[in-house]
């Protein structure tokens, strides 16, 4: 179950989406840590959406999804502020290289933005939980699997929606670390700024999309 989880959790995770704009627009501009750290937002709450699809929990998934047009609303409309947010920003320096290996730094204490860290978490972690469909998705996936009746026990819906938490924060690491090598060879301080403002445009553009999806 472990394993199954895992690569379903990689599989969702991996289109390139919102989501995804964001972790490679932070990567590039702060980071391979900053990257990371948004798509592990993502993660938790794709984990979260799995649960409640894998142990059964017809309650909260049947709340959820008579609020999806607000959720839809409010998720279309934090987009659309990130995307204007993201493309009028005018930083022009690079911030110094924070990849993973940075963490073990004994002084990484004192340069990383932990609030900034904690805002690309939480971001991402209320995008993804703006999409209550992703239940559907989840329920979907494990009846075409024939999952269905496999998790029935607590036992092994735990370790399916373990699996998914790992496979979607493998595709995280795997993003980020490329952005991150991309970033280091390429980026300058007129990409960036050329980086921000398409990254917002599209990021206007999904949030716009989500609003008409949701009124339609």
């Amino acid at each position: 179950m472990f394993f199954q989880g895992l690569i379903l959790g990689f599989s969702i995770a991996a289109p390139v989406g919102p989501i995804g704009v964001l972790c490679i627009r932070r990567a590039l501009s702060n980071g391979q840590l900053s990257g990371f750290i948004s798509g592990l937002g993502a993660a938790t709450a794709d984990a979260f959406y799995g649960s409640i699809a894998a142990l059964g929990l017809t309650l909260i998934s049947g709340f959820l999804i008579e609020q999806k047009f607000w959720l839809g609303v409010l998720g279309g409309v934090f987009l659309c502020y990130l995307g204007v947010k993201t493309f009028f920003d005018n930083s022009q320096s690079i911030p110094g290289s924070r990849d993973l290996s940075f963490v073990l730094n004994k002084d990484c204490g004192k340069t990383l933005r932990k609030k900034n860290l904690l805002a690309d978490y939480a971001t991402t972690f209320f995008l993804t939980l703006t999409n209550p469909m992703t239940i559907i998705s989840f329920a979907a996936i494990y009846a075409g699997l024939g999952l269905g009746l496999e998790t029935k026990t607590t036992s092994t819906g735990f370790w399916l929606v373990i699996g998914v938490f790992w496979g979607s924060t493998l595709w995280w690491v795997t993003l980020s670390s490329l952005t991150n090598i991309l970033r280091g060879k390429f980026l300058t301080k007129k990409g960036l700024s050329w980086i921000n403002r398409i990254s917002g445009v599209v990021l206007v553009a999904f949030g716009i999309g989500a609003l008409c999806s949701v009124m339609s």
